[in-house]
């Protein structure tokens, strides 16, 4: 089964290769790195090296307080971490500087995860959420490197959908893979799929213990006193194609009741930044571009933030945030990014990338739900104008998340045992066993 998958992956590279090519077109960040996606690249340092792989902004954002943690608890391991968008890793470099090395996850044929691995030689993989890479958890297992799935999930309809193609990926499963899984279901899922009941554990979800910089709520002050000191403010984070229109919608009936509210507009993927100015212009909108750093004058109805890095800062200089990717079937995105800084959260009915969370936050008034555009309106206006009510759901936020946290203390738990253990007669981490070849 893996032979036939590895076929499909070398004459599907070409294709994935294409669209990273045609992707640079609009966003030059596409084009760093390029070698990297075919496993070539520096080699790391002598020292022993800890790898983590998180595959996008998202993924890199929940993983930063494992980072940090793995840093301080061993100071003389070297820290790879990979990612595959560019927005991941400009979020990476921007969190971590020097001090961690970040590159493209290669494509997963053999050849690329060897030279990958060679190249890297870590003592330990430790693999978010749901990247089940066959070839690279096959190499990982010829060179006795052990992998952590962490913070793991997986939908009942991924289930399905993995077990049709029956031992391919329980051979994943097969090696010194451990599985710290967010929730007790998401465990049985795995263990559906052919991870070992052994192996598998559950530590709740990482993004409750999301850190902030110390300067992060300071600095949403400072952003708020110096260019939108007097005004309801609102924002669209992470929005989608067809979800910036429903929020220009919503804000033009909260105009009408709140003349002088401004809408922070914040795309999901910077190589839309583009098409959502054209937006604004054909909808006659005065708006201004963050990165031209200009002030927001009284008549700018839109901050278009076309800009990498800032939406942390920039909820916490908010009275309401929305979180995209919930009014389009995307899924949603990260809600208790903004409930952990105590702003008030909406999102839409598309909840599917962490439904329990926001199944949690809906259930303890942490967060409000809204089904179209018009709902939006409502919500946006009602917390608007009621301090108190915003003071209210805020709150429950911060507390929903402060309960909550403890999950990455469970994961270094998990890690510690794994780093420590030098079996008897093991490979080395770099060094093949004795037998294995590269199919």
């Amino acid at each position: 089964m893996r032979t036939i998958y590895t076929l499909l992956t070398y004459l599907l590279r070409p294709v994935a290769l294409a669209a990273v090519v045609w992707r640079s077109v609009e966003n030059p960040a596409y084009r760093v790195g390029m070698r990297e996606r075919f496993g070539f690249g520096p080699r790391l340092p002598a020292t022993e090296v800890l790898w983590v792989h998180a595959v996008s902004l998202g993924e890199v954002t929940a993983a930063a307080p494992l980072i940090r943690a793995l840093r301080i608890q061993y100071p003389d391991m070297s820290l790879i971490l990979t990612t595959a968008t560019p927005t991941g890793r400009a979020r990476a470099a921007a969190l971590f500087g020097a001090s961690v090395v970040v590159r493209f996850l290669p494509y997963d044929t053999p050849g690329s995860m060897r030279r990958f691995l060679a190249r890297a030689h870590p003592r330990l993989a430790i693999v978010m959420e749901t990247e089940l890479w066959p070839n690279l958890f096959h190499r990982c297992r010829q060179l006795g490197i052990p992998v952590v799935l962490a913070n793991a999930r997986l939908s009942e309809k991924s289930v399905a959908r993995y077990r049709r193609f029956g031992g391919l990926f329980r051979d994943v499963f097969a090696g010194d893979t451990v599985v710290a899984a967010q929730s007790a279901e998401d465990a049985e899922r795995f263990i559906a799929i052919g991870a070992q009941r052994t192996r598998t554990h559950v530590v709740g979800n990482l993004k409750f213990d999301i850190e902030f910089d110390g300067g992060v709520l300071e600095l949403g002050r400072k952003l708020r006193a110096a260019y939108w000191p007097d005004r309801p403010v609102w924002i669209a984070g992470s929005t989608h194609h067809g979800e910036e229109e429903l929020a220009l919608a919503a804000h033009s009936s909260v105009q009408a009741a709140l003349p002088g509210a401004l809408l922070l507009l914040v795309p999901r993927h910077p190589e839309r930044f583009q098409a959502v100015a054209d937006l604004l212009n054909r909808c006659g909108v005065r708006f201004e571009r963050r990165s031209s750093d200009n002030a927001v004058r009284p008549d700018v109805q839109v901050l278009l933030v076309d800009t990498v890095g800032e939406l942390a800062s920039l909820y916490a200089s908010v009275d309401v945030a929305f979180v995209g990717g919930s009014l389009v079937p995307v899924g949603g995105h990260n809600l208790l990014e903004p409930a952990a800084l105590g702003v008030p959260v909406i999102t839409g009915p598309y909840q599917a990338n962490a439904r329990e969370i926001a199944a949690l936050l809906l259930r303890e008034g942490a967060a409000l739900q809204v089904g179209d555009s018009a709902d939006l309106a409502l919500k946006v206006m009602e917390l608007l104008s009621d301090g108190a009510r915003r003071a209210t759901v805020g709150g429950r936020g911060l507390h929903v998340v402060g309960v909550n946290r403890g999950s990455l203390r469970r994961l270094v738990e998990l890690i510690e045992p794994l780093l420590a253990a030098r079996r008897p007669g093991a490979p080395q981490p770099g060094a093949p066993r004795p037998g294995a070849a590269d199919p």
